[in-house]
Formats: structure tokens, sequence, C-alpha cells
């Protein structure tokens, strides 16, 4: 039985049945999959096979999309409330009444499960919670310079140009001074959401949403980074680079640092380290507001990071509740993080330990290791990192620093995500709203002289605000205080 598993990721292109994981579950399922990404626009993508009614058998999706609505309360998904009970009683063993709860419909169902998600409780008393967004830097670079203090305006921006200045190429190509995630039509994330969050920039103040886009320590530091820009140190790599360029010179190290996701360089990360442990990235403490605050980095929220349905087009919801409910599964966790166990790992005194034939793959050639294990969440859609958590090897060198580093700063702010209804006055505010910081952060960045980012400054704030923003506070306002009820955190 073959089920079509649409990803609305774009990069997402690992195949299936290559590897020894995949083989394993297919063989324990009788379910075989063949994976769907877009090729362009995710958005685009989604939103026809919606409109012509073509959703594959199960979709994976981000929890904030507003297409999840749409499939949802457009009849286009299985609860899977009724198919547990009519196909797999061993759903309701593996999964977590909390996040069905959280995710429930008005009529009692649940339509969609996530991965990656933690409630509030799950955080009190655990000290290995940690958060995705890190401030990295080259070591071998960061140490010649005298390890500086990057956590100011102007130790940040001298940091970098005696970077610039000490190291202009790697192994003769030109060293890229700052680097970034993508910049897209609603901005960059390492410039706008992870940046505040280094700030400490808060969430409410006087218990309303805060707009903190216009906080004056986010544009002080927008300011540092144009001065940067105008002295040359803004690569024009960072404004156009898609992932694959990104990866690529993330493999070659040509970044000095940059405010980044760390997962999102793992495989990158350990090819440096066994080429040079002294080339990889480590963590360190990044921008900090005037008054030097702790960073507040998000741990994952009780919405995970994607959430899986299966379709009303799957012609065998059965075998696809099965598959879900294997994946959630102790077993399928051991299976999609570990491998196989006796082959791929062992378990000493409840701690899973990877062979050192495993090891070495990783290390040396991780793409081998995907395309001969596929472990290490290659198949991430159904991970629970809560529950990986108490098994999983704590032995690697080239990630574990980076891990490690977000430990304190880490802390749990589910109660400010938001997501609006397709076609809401609201979800419109915040698509014009976002357009616009997508159209101006470069620019901002870009600004030939500090007058002209002042002057476009104000045409931000001004532009903003007529865009709707007092609306779209509003209605984050009254979502962040319902989603504070349901967690218990009044």
């Amino acid at each position: 039985m073959t089920l079509e598993w649409y990803v609305n990721y774009s990069w997402y292109n690992t195949p299936w049945g290559g590897n020894a994981v995949s083989r394993a579950v297919t063989e324990k399922t009788g379910v075989d999959i063949r994976f769907i990404s877009p090729d362009g626009s995710e958005s685009e993508t989604l939103d026809a096979l919606i409109a012509g009614d073509n959703l594959p058998d199960l979709v994976t999706l981000g929890w904030w999309e507003t297409q999840l609505t749409e499939i949802v309360d457009g009849g286009m998904a299985y609860s899977l409330n009724e198919l547990a009970d009519q196909y797999d009683p061993y759903f309701w063993t593996v999964a977590d009444r909390r996040r069905l709860a959280w995710y429930a419909r008005p009529d009692g169902s649940t339509y969609c499960y996530p991965n990656s998600s933690y409630t509030p409780e799950d955080y009190q008393g655990e000290e290995r919670i940690g958060s995705n967004q890190t401030f990295l830097v080259r070591q071998d670079i960061y140490e010649a310079i005298g390890s500086p203090d990057m956590t100011t305006p102007e130790g940040f921006a001298d940091a970098v140009r005696s970077a610039a200045e000490r190291f202009p190429t790697v192994d003769g190509t030109p060293l890229i001074p700052i680097g970034a995630h993508e910049f897209t039509n609603r901005g960059c994330d390492s410039f706008d959401l992870f940046l505040m969050n280094f700030l400490a920039i808060p969430y409410e103040k006087d218990g309303r949403f805060y707009d903190r886009y216009t906080d004056p320590e986010y544009k002080r530091w927008l300011a540092m980074f144009r001065q940067l820009g105008e002295e040359g140190l803004l690569a024009n790599d960072i404004f156009i680079d898609k992932r694959a360029q990104m990866e690529e010179k993330l493999a070659e190290g040509r970044y000095f640092c940059m405010i980044y996701q760390r997962t999102d360089l793992a495989e990158q990360q350990r090819a440096l380290y066994e080429k040079n442990p002294g080339g990889a990235y480590i963590a360190i403490d990044g921008p900090r507001n005037a008054d030097g605050d702790p960073h507040t980095l998000p741990g994952t929220s009780i919405n995970g990071w994607t959430v899986t349905l299966i379709s009303r087009n799957c012609a065998h919801p059965d075998k696809a509740i099965r598959l879900m409910s294997f994946l959630m599964g102790e077993e399928g966790q051991k299976l999609i993080a570990l491998g196989i166990e006796g082959e791929h790992y062992h378990m000493v005194d409840g701690r899973a330990e990877l062979t050192e034939e495993v090891k070495r793959l990783m290390r040396e050639d991780y793409p081998a290791y995907v395309a001969q294990v596929g472990a290490d969440d290659t198949y991430w859609m159904l991970q629970d990192n809560r529950v990986q958590t108490r098994w999983k090897p704590l032995d690697d060198p080239a990630l574990r620093q980076m891990e490690e580093w977000t430990y304190p700063y880490t802390c749990y702010t589910g109660q400010y995500d938001t997501a609006f209804i397709s076609g809401s006055e609201a979800d419109a505010a915040d698509k014009r709203i976002a357009a616009i910081h997508g159209e101006m952060l470069p620019q901002l960045l870009l600004a030939p002289t500090q007058e002209d980012f002042e002057a476009l400054w104000e045409q931000y704030v001004a532009r903003r605000e007529e865009a709707g923003l007092a609306l779209l506070l509003e209605e984050s306002t009254r979502q962040m205080d319902a989603a504070k009820v349901r967690l218990g955190l009044t």
C-alpha cells in the first residue's frame, strides 16, 4: 500500500525506501510512502491543491499556516478521533491528550497532530529543553580576533570589522562577515524575530500584545547593521541566497557570524567539525539590549513546529492512522531517531549509544548516512522531542555545545503564538503588515546614510499603522489572553 504524503517545504527532498529506517517502517506497517513537496512557492502550491480538492493522503504543514483552517473547516480532513476509534485504538495510547485537546475543534474532534510539541508543564524541572535559535561564530576566526564581547552594538560592529580585515577570504573565497536566514516577502528571521528574542524585547506590555517591530532596541541594532552595510560588510549574498546556496557556503565555513537555527546547519557543522574542529561554529552570547538582559529564546510550544493530518482524499485512512500511531509511539520514535537497535545503536543504562560505524558515517559523510540509515529524525514529521530526550545520545561534540548553550536562555512563549483565520480582517492586516516589513527590511539595512535610515523608519512605522496594526494587535491580544487561560498561565 502506497500513501502520498505532502510536506509543505520546497527544501524537503528526502526519498523513501532507500534507507534502513524507511524500509523498516514499511515492513512494520505495510505502508510505502511517496513524498510530495512544492517545486516553488509553498503557499501557492498548497492553495492550488486545496482549490482543486487534490490534497494527497497525508499533509504536513506549519501550524500557523492559514490553509490549516481552510482544510479543516472545509471538511477536507478526517477526524483523528473517529479514525482511532474505528481503526486503531493504539492511537489513544501514544497520542498526548494535552496536544489533542489543544488542537480540538468546537465539534470536539482533533484533525491534526503536532511534532516537536511541549506544554508549559514540560518545562518545569527540565533543564535539557533547548531553543533552536543561536548566535554562532566560526570558532577559529573568533578566537583569533581575541574572543570579543559581541553583546553591544559597538562590540558587535568592531568584531565584524576585525574579522573581515584579518580574514578577507576563506580557502580562497570571500568571507561573508554576517550570515542570515533567507530573506522572503515577509522579512528575515535573523534580522527580525530572532534578533528581537536575543534583545529580550517583550511580547506584551501592560497586558496588551506589544509591537516588537518598532521597539527602540530593535531600531538601535538595525541601525548598527545598516552602518556595517554602509561599510560594505553586509554581503549581497545574504539578501539573495536561498537555502541551497546557504548550505553550500555553510559547508565551506564562509560565514563569520550569524543568528541562525542550529538544527538547520547540523549536516554542515558535522562536516566542518570532522575536517577541523576549530573551523566549525560555536554558540556565544549575542546581541543584548542596553540593560544587558539575558536572551529570551523560545523553546517549542504546545503548537509544535508542523502538524500532520489525513486528507479526506485518502482511500485507506485505516492505513494512514496506523502509520501515524506507529511513528508516534516509542518504537517508531526510536526508529526515526536512532535507526535499528542492534544494528545502528545499543541501549546502555537507558541511554542510546550509536555504533562506531554510524558515528563515523555521520561525521564523515552525512548525506551517505541519510541514504543508508535515514535516522536522526530524517523523517521528522511526527518527531517527539520530549520523548526522544529520555534516551537520545549525548555524545555528538559537533552539535552538543550549540544546544547546551541555549539551555539557560530557553523559555516558554507559546501563549504569544498567533494564527489568523483565512480571509478575516486580522489575516488581511497581518498579510499587509508582513509585506511592508518584507519590503522595507532590506531597504533599512541597505540605507546609504543614517539620515536615509531615519526617513525610511518613519515611513515604515506609518505604513504599518495605516495597514491595520491596531486591529492586528487587538486580535493578537485576544488570542494571547485565550491561550493563557487554556494553558493555565493566568
